[in-house]
């Protein structure tokens, strides 16, 4: 048992474990590295506290979980696929492992997975779901497709495969890995379009075959931190993780800090909310 799992090794999850690692608690950092984060993007960075000439944006970020490393806090390179409360605790799952905590704090920065697809947008909340274990039950017994081709779209698979009567999973032209299970097919052509009328009703490739769906679930890339706020149930606006001052979302014991929180996208800000988030994590666990 944890008492506090950080999803995602930025400057906001990093800050965050400096304090909690500190005060004695049992912390792990979990985070995929798929894509290049925007930190690491960064040519200079010449806009941050300490560094007289500045410093690569890889090298802050190299920095940054070393210096976690060094102080003891467990830094584990997986993909985090769920997030589940238990009580007064949370189930954090990959692929390969399930860990419990007494906390969580997101801090995987602001990702859009919304594919550029036509009609996505038309069809929210029409036929078109981001959250498996949200929205299941509403296609219970009906044929439904997941946009993805990662270890996400595996897992919100597996969530739906008690649920609906089939699954394909789209791969829009990308290559996945092997997977196979009852009642899953798996198609890599690319997607042109989404179509019906007023909801999902058929999708569209680019050699205009078609498919006939009752609803998509979009689970392109890595899950970001709204993805996993939406699994819980905290409160999401406008794209963004709604927190109060001190960088708690409505669920207890549920934290959210840097880009996810919207904002000024800057470091000093997702150190700041991060430093917040660690220290009211403490306080937390010290009201017990």
């Amino acid at each position: 048992m944890y008492d506090v799992i950080i999803i995602g090794a930025g400057p906001a999850g990093i800050s965050a474990s400096l304090y909690t690692q500190r005060a004695n608690l049992k912390t792990l950092i979990i985070y995929k590295k798929t894509e290049i984060s925007a930190l690491e993007k960064a040519n200079e960075v010449s806009n941050y506290y300490g560094f007289e000439k500045g410093i690569k944006g890889k090298e802050l970020y190299g920095k940054g979980i070393k210096q976690a490393v060094n102080l003891g806090v467990e830094i584990l390179e997986e993909e985090v696929t769920n997030i589940k409360q238990e009580g007064n605790q949370f189930k954090v799952e990959t692929l390969k492992n399930k860990f419990d905590s007494k906390t969580v704090i997101l801090a995987t920065g602001n990702k859009r997975n919304k594919p550029n697809i036509k009609g996505i947008e038309l069809f929210e909340g029409k036929g078109i779901s981001y959250c498996a274990i949200c929205d299941g039950f509403f296609f219970k017994n009906k044929n439904v497709a997941i946009i993805g081709n990662g270890d996400y779209a595996i897992s919100e698979t597996m969530d739906l495969q008690n649920i609906v009567k089939s699954i394909t999973i789209l791969t829009n032209g990308q290559e996945m890995p092997e997977y196979r299970a009852e009642n899953v097919d798996i198609v890599k052509k690319e997607i042109d379009e989404v179509i019906g009328e007023k909801r999902v009703e058929k999708i569209k490739f680019k050699d205009n075959s078609i498919i006939k769906v009752d609803g998509i679930f979009v689970a392109q890339g890595v899950a970001g931190s709204t993805e996993f706020a939406r699994k819980v149930g905290a409160k999401i606006q406008n794209d963004k993780i709604v927190v109060n001052d001190a960088m708690e979302t409505n669920i207890k014991g549920l934290y959210a800090c840097g880009d996810c929180t919207g904002g000024l996208y800057q470091i000093s800000k997702a150190v700041y909310e991060g430093t917040k988030a660690g220290l009211q994590v403490i306080n937390y666990l010290m009201s017990f």
